[in-house]
Formats: C-alpha cells, sequence, structure tokens
C-alpha cells in the first residue's frame, strides 16, 4: 500500500503515476481504474455440527482487453472487495508485463479456514464455485491458487464445474494436481483426488 491508503486506493494511485510517467491518454487511464464486474455472493455452508453459516465471497473482473480474466482464489478472514478489487488490477499489469493473453481477475471467501475442517473447507469450495458457475470457465475466467488455497482447492472446483457442465472441464483451472491435466504440477498433491460424480452436486446449503 502507499501510506495510509487502500490497497484499491493504492492501485489506483500507482495507475495515476504511470499515466504521469509514460503520457498516456486520461481517456484510457480513467477506464482502467474501474473493474469490469464486481461480484459479491453470499456462500450458504452447513457446518460438521449441522448449522448453517454464510460467508461472503468475491470475484473480480479488472480487464479482458488482452485476453480472458485470470487470477488466483484467495481464503482468508481479512477478505473483502478493496482488496480484491486492488489484486484483480495488479493482475491486470502483471500478465500485460510478461505478455501472456490474459486479462486481470481475483477471488476469494471472508473465511478463516485454520477454524474449519476438512470437509467444511470442500462444501465451501463447491457452494463458492457453484455461485460464481455462469462467471468462471474456459475462455472466460481461469481461477489459481492463491493464498489458503491449493492444487486440492482447483480439484474442487474443477470438479464442481465439470458436474454441473456435465463434462469433464480441467481447463477451468490452473495450479490443480498434475493427475487432473495440469501442466506444471504441485509439490504436494491432495490426499484425495476428487472424481466426476454427480451425487455430490452441491445442495441448495452446500
Amino acid at each position: 500500500m502507499v501510506g495510509n491508503l487502500s490497497p484499491y486506493q493504492s492501485a489506483i494511485k500507482q495507475l495515476e503515476i504511470v499515466e504521469e510517467i509514460l503520457g498516456l491518454d486520461p481517456s484510457v487511464t480513467v477506464r482502467l481504474k474501474y473493474p469490469r464486474r464486481e461480484i459479491i455472493v453470499s456462500v450458504p455452508v452447513r457446518m460438521d455440527n449441522g448449522e448453517i453459516k454464510v460467508f461472503t465471497g468475491y470475484r473480480v473482473q479488472h480487464c479482458h482487453a488482452r485476453g480472458p480474466f485470470k487470477g488466483g482464489i484467495r481464503y482468508h478472514p481479512k477478505v473483502d472487495l478493496d482488496e480484491i478489487k486492488a489484486l484483480a488490477m495488479w493482475m491486470t499489469w502483471k500478465c500485460a508485463v510478461v505478455n501472456i493473453p490474459y486479462g486481470g481477475a481475483k477471488g476469494g471467501v471472508a473465511v478463516d479456514t485454520k477454524k474449519l475442517s476438512r470437509g467444511e473447507i470442500e462444501r465451501l469450495t463447491r457452494r463458492y464455485t457453484a455461485m460464481l458457475l455462469d462467471d468462471i470457465g474456459p475462455f472466460k475466467d481461469v481461477p489459481a491458487p492463491d493464498m489458503y488455497t491449493d492444487a486440492q482447492t482447483m480439484a474442487w472446483i474443477m470438479d464442481t464445474y465439470s458436474q454441473f457442465k456435465g463434462h469433464m472441464v480441467p481447463e477451468v483451472v490452473t495450479g490443480k494436481p498434475i493427475e487432473l491435466g495440469d501442466r506444471r504440477g504441485e509439490e504436494r498433491p491432495p490426499d484425495v483426488v476428487p472424481q466426476f460424480a454427480p451425487e455430490r452436486l452441491p445442495n441448495s446449503w452446500g
């Protein structure tokens, strides 16, 4: 962050500095200050004790001028819209700097995963994915791991998305286990890789 500015305010300030240094057209930079879409979803999850808890999830799609949206998903109790907007904008810059054909996006859920069981995290992930079903996908928006998410998280996302589509869609995420078609793989693959199974479709409470 810059001084006492919020993450999003810091990103805006950085853009304004670059505009001045490079002499960019203000009509371009003013458009880049605002994400294309801001998505906020309520994520109901049945906990192990039977209680229903509702978490807040986000997905911000900043710019797709260079290609499909691309960006990680983080699970952290301090996740909020301001942070996700800033991270999505920075993702746009990162993709442009290394010249890959993607635009910037970011997602997250405000949750402390250290207080959840593995089963609760899986149900949270599947319900969050179901809420974003129409907003992510190959050639549209491709999530990846970030803070407190990993290859297993991506496997759950891929599995849930594939169940709804009726066929396997490994290209919906990157950072998944190499066994599921990721080119990079992970140092610590998940203990259990979800397989396509319609009976695991999330019900109304996750």
